[in-house]
Order: C-alpha cells, then sequence, then structure tokens
C-alpha cells in the first residue's frame, strides 16, 4: 500500500461542487488501496475576501493578527472536505495547521517550516481514515498561528509528503501541468511531461503561478517526486523529478514573466566598503526578500543601486530606504512598480553557447527596452516595461521553437 499526499487549490474548492467533486477524487485513490493525505487551500477567492476586510480597519494591519484572519479561509475548506468524504461512506478527519504540528518561526504572513511532527496523521491513517490538513499555515512554538506566504498550500502538501516519506505529492490545480509558457499568454504553448526540480524552481521564482518556489526548493531538498495535474480531469500531468540527461537536449524549456515584483533605485550613495552591507543589511531585517541587484559604475565617488523586491514589500520597503537614504547620506530613493521580468529557463543552457544574444536580439526587434538583466546556470531575466511582458513571452516563445511538438517529446 503506498502513500499519496494531494494538494487542492482554491479553484478546486470554490464552492460546494466542486468540493464534492475533490471528495468523490480522493474517494477513489483510496479504494484503489491507497492512504491519503490530502491538502487544500481556502475557497476561491477567500483569502483575499478576509485581507479585504481586514484592510478596511487598518491600512497597515498588525502581521500576526492578519495570520490569524486569513487562516479561517482553510479552516472552512477542511471541515466541508471532511463532511463530504463522510458522506460518500469513509473515514476523513480535518486538522488544521497547529494540530498536525507544522511548526515554523515568528515571521508572520511568509513563515517559515521549521519541523513538521506527523504522529496525529499518522495514528488517523492507522484507523483508516482520511486525513485532511489545512495549507498554507503552521504555528509557533509561542502557539501563534502563522501562515507560509502566497501559494503556502503547496509547501503544506511537499512538507507532509516528505515527513510522512510518500510515494507521491500530487498537486491539483486549475491547469493540467506546467507549460512552455502561459496558455493564456502563449496558445501555442505546449504541456511538459517532465521538468527538473531545479528548472521549476527558477520557473516558479520568476512568475509561474503553477507551483510555489518554496515548495519545489523543499521537493528538491528532501527528493519528494510532485506531479502536477488538473483537478477537472483525470490527464497525466507533469512530473517535477530530479534531472536526467534527456533535459540538456532542449536548451529553453520554459518562458516566464514576472508583473509582482518592484524596482527600487537608491540614487548617489557614497561607493565606500559598508555602505550596500548597511542598506540591505536594513532590507533583510524587515523580512523583505531582494531580487535582482545593479551597481553603476562610480562616479566622484558615490553611485547609484538598483534593486527589485516584491510588489507586496514595495510600500514598506520604500519607507524604510527613504529613512536608511538619510542615515547613509544618498540622494534619494525611486521606485517604479510598472515593470516585468521576463525570464527564459531551462538545463540545456549549461552546454549551449549564445542563449543569451539571441534573447537580447530578440526583444531588441521589438525595440523593448532592458533595463536590468541577472543570470543563472539555467535561466536569463530582463527587467522591462510592464506593457511589453506578454509581447516579450509571445515573442522569446517563438524565437527557441516552443511550440514545435519535439520539446514535448524530449520531456515525455
Amino acid at each position: 500500500m503506498s502513500l499519496i499526499v494531494q494538494k487542492y487549490g482554491g479553484s478546486s474548492v470554490a464552492d460546494v461542487e466542486r468540493i464534492k467533486n475533490v471528495a468523490r477524487r480522493v474517494v477513489e485513490t483510496k479504494l484503489q488501496g491507497h492512504d491519503v493525505v490530502v491538502v487544500v487551500s481556502a475557497m476561491a477567492g477567500e483569502t483575499d475576501r478576509l485581507l479585504g476586510l481586514a484592510g478596511k480597519i487598518s491600512d497597515a494591519p498588525d502581521e500576526r493578527e492578519l495570520d490569524v484572519i486569513v487562516t479561517t479561509g482553510e479552516q472552512i475548506s477542511i471541515g466541508l472536505l471532511s463532511l463530504a468524504i463522510q458522506e460518500l461512506g469513509h473515514k476523513a478527519r480535518s486538522f488544521t495547521g497547529a494540530q498536525v504540528r507544522i511548526q515554523t518561526d515568528t515571521a508572520h504572513t511568509k513563515a517559515k517550516i521549521v519541523s513538521v511532527e506527523v504522529d496525529r496523521a499518522q495514528q488517523a491513517l492507522r484507523e483508516g481514515a482520511i486525513v485532511i490538513v489545512a495549507g498554507f499555515q503552521g504555528v509557533t512554538p509561542e502557539e501563534d498561528v502563522t501562515t507560509l506566504g502566497r501559494g503556502g498550500s503547496d509547501l503544506t502538501a511537499v512538507a507532509m509528503a516528505a515527513a510522512l516519506n510518500a510515494d507521491l505529492c500530487e498537486i491539483y490545480t486549475d491547469v493540467e501541468g506546467v507549460y512552455t509558457a502561459d496558455p493564456n499568454v502563449v496558445p501555442e504553448a505546449r504541456k511538459l511531461g517532465k521538468i527538473s526540480y531545479d528548472e521549476m524552481l527558477e520557473m516558479a521564482s520568476l512568475g509561474a503561478k503553477v507551483l510555489q518556489a518554496r515548495a519545489v526548493e523543499y521537493a528538491k531538498n528532501y527528493g519528494v517526486p510532485v506531479h502536477v495535474r488538473s483537478s477537472f480531469n483525470s490527464n497525466q500531468g507533469t512530473l517535477v523529478v530530479q534531472e536526467d540527461a534527456e533535459m540538456e537536449r532542449v536548451v529553453v524549456s520554459g518562458i516566464a514573466c514576472d508583473r509582482n515584483e518592484a524596482k527600487i533605485t537608491v540614487l548617489r550613495v557614497a561607493d565606500r566598503p559598508g555602505i550596500a552591507a548597511k542598506l540591505f543589511g536594513r532590507v533583510a531585517e524587515a523580512n523583505i526578500v531582494v531580487d535582482m541587484i545593479v551597481q553603476n559604475i562610480s562616479q566622484d565617488g558615490t553611485t547609484d543601486i538598483s534593486f527589485t523586491v516584491p510588489k507586496s514589500d514595495f510600500p514598506k520597503a520604500m519607507r524604510l530606504l527613504n529613512e536608511v537614504a538619510q542615515e547613509i547620506g544618498a540622494q534619494q530613493v525611486e521606485g517604479d512598480d510598472r515593470i516585468a521580468k521576463v525570464s527564459i529557463v531551462g538545463v540545456g543552457m549549461r552546454t549551449h553557447s549564445g542563449v543569451a544574444a539571441r534573447m537580447f536580439e530578440a526583444l531588441a526587434r521589438e525595440n523593448i527596452n532592458i533595463t536590468m538583466i541577472s543570470t543563472s546556470e539555467i535561466k536569463i531575466s530582463c527587467l522591462i516595461d510592464a506593457k511589453y511582458g506578454e509581447l516579450a513571452v509571445r515573442i522569446l516563445h517563438e524565437t527557441f521553437g516552443l511550440a514545435e511538438r519535439n520539446v514535448v517529446e524530449d520531456r515525455a
């Protein structure tokens, strides 16, 4: 008997009928002889509704209280799904993040998992029950409720799979798998049969919404095989697994576009040791993640430093950096949240040259200006004006031939 962890997102449990559909799918898996642990998100739109209520009371809500508020969404989902499974004649038991004991640090709204205790879940499985776990949430050692950031239910599912030594973690969503680009932007985009952890991690970090980046990193670290598939049909999805030799045959496997970042530039910063450390140290203390960083050539003993942060942290970052700018003697701080980060990803870049040149030439032909560039072994990202985001994705998808059938066949 194998153990399967299944995760269903908000669109999969958006209303009572969809919850009943999920219950039938879960029971079907159980009847195939598997033990089943199910992780669910809040019903579609519920988290945003709860955040909206908090926003009507406070322009800058306390993050601890925000976590108390938004975690109620998942509690509703697990209770309803448990009832739906029981109505089908099967035992089901629901657990919040605190009850199953997903312990986290104290970074409210984007907490990191410290440990996962699965004794209660294992006992329920031994008793023949289907275990239902609230995604997106955990608890601190002081018993304060925390949340794991947007997409945190993916992380809950992978963490449960790792702790339970599950045979497979299935992520059910409203798409059939991982595509070469967003099919809503590129109708010719094709579904990949499999993708490496590293590629998926890059794509998730770069704006692909199929999986949360931290969940992919966790899966890679613990060797959890992940199957991304649709909750609305039985088609095979995309397997996220260890890299193999076949994957390097394709130079670029996917195009991603992230519109959820903002650019901040600190002008005329003193060009001397310790200044950058102080600036980014203060940003880190505020739990703000920095992505792309560019420092200009020094002139007259000063320089400009530009970097990107999540758009959700942009107001907080601007307030903080205006304070820091005064402390370090910078001239001023400028911000721009009308940007897009377009990226190409593929493990084949390790063994193929000229990839960056092809990307830059393709964007130049469309008169798309690049303001920042960052690279890794398997990705190249360019910061551009937000209005050109979708055009850039379509052009790059065509440039690297991702609509061709052999891209999918090589990854099957």
